[in-house]
Formats: C-alpha cells, sequence, structure tokens
C-alpha cells in the first residue's frame, strides 16, 4: 500500500507540474503576441497555440479539482443527511461521473484516430494532440473517481473519522 501512495504522489506532482508549465506557456504566449500586435507585427500561430494550452490545462484540471475535493456540487441535501448516507451518495455521484468519462474517453479515442491526419491551420500540429487532452483528462478522472468511491467505502465501513485539533480532519 505504501508503494501505491507512492506512485499516487509522484503522479500528483507530475500532473502539477505539467500544469504549471502549461499555464506559464500559455500566458507568455498571449503576453509575447499582445506586444507584437502593438507593434503591428503579429504572431499567426499564438492564437491557436494559447486555444490549444487552454484546452490541455481545462481537462487535465478536471483530475486535480476531482483529486481536492473541489468540483461544483450541490449539497444542499447532501449535507443534512447522515455521515454513512451522504457517503453513499458520494459512490452513486462518482459512478455517474465515471459512466459520462467513460463515454467521452470512447469518443475521444475514435476522434484521436481519425483526426489524426488534420492538421491545425496555425501551429501545423495534428487535432489529434487537441483530441488526446480529452481522452488523458477523462481517463485520469476515471482514476480519481474510483479512489474517492475507495475513500468513501472505508468510510462507511469504518464510520466518520474523527477531528483533528483545529477542526482539520486527517
Amino acid at each position: 500500500m505504501k508503494m501505491l501512495n507512492r506512485i499516487i504522489d509522484v503522479l500528483n506532482r507530475i500532473e502539477e507540474i505539467i500544469l504549471v508549465v502549461l499555464f506559464s506557456a500559455m500566458v507568455l504566449i498571449i503576453f509575447i503576441q499582445v506586444i507584437m500586435r502593438k507593434a503591428n507585427n503579429s504572431l499567426y500561430w499564438s492564437e491557436e497555440l494559447g486555444k490549444f494550452l487552454f484546452v490541455w490545462i481545462s481537462w487535465l484540471g478536471i483530475s486535480i479539482a476531482q483529486r481536492k475535493g473541489e468540483h461544483i456540487k450541490i449539497t444542499m441535501l447532501v449535507d443534512r443527511l447522515p455521515y454513512r448516507v451522504a457517503q453513499l451518495f458520494n459512490v452513486i455521484s462518482d459512478v455517474i461521473v465515471i459512466g459520462i468519462c467513460a463515454v467521452t474517453f470512447y469518443y475521444g479515442v475514435s476522434l484521436v484516430v481519425s483526426q489524426w491526419t488534420s492538421p491545425y491551420a496555425g501551429i501545423k500540429i495534428s487535432t489529434s494532440w487537441g483530441y488526446l487532452a480529452v481522452v488523458l483528462g477523462c481517463g485520469l478522472m476515471m482514476l480519481r473517481c474510483v479512489g474517492s468511491i475507495v475513500n468513501s467505502a472505508v468510510c462507511l465501513k469504518n464510520g466518520k473519522p474523527e477531528e483533528k485539533e483545529g477542526g482539520r480532519e486527517e
């Protein structure tokens, strides 16, 4: 179990580093484009590359949001339920998300395959690279949901974790 936790920690760190690098590159490219536009020397590929990076950031970001439990949820009902029932609702919610991601993953793979020979006009790479973000994001999201289901199952078995000093859970 310790080895699995180490692997997950390393993957979490890699995911965060990739997102920071992509975001920094996107900001830099858009900044340079603004400067070049003011100098009447626009970079024709920069807007498309900025959009491409934004797509990757968005789809990889869903995994981090799931890991941190920061996706938007309407919890008005669940917050009023007993702890174990609320965990059961979390499991049901995660199963639904896995189903949606599985369908999106499937069609994303077919788009990656079918669009391999279609390049973006400005950045001259295959549009499959853009669709690959959807596939990877959904794949990571499904893995995170499985982890969330396991966590909820442990909570269902063991009950509500005890709160530590300062009101924080372990």
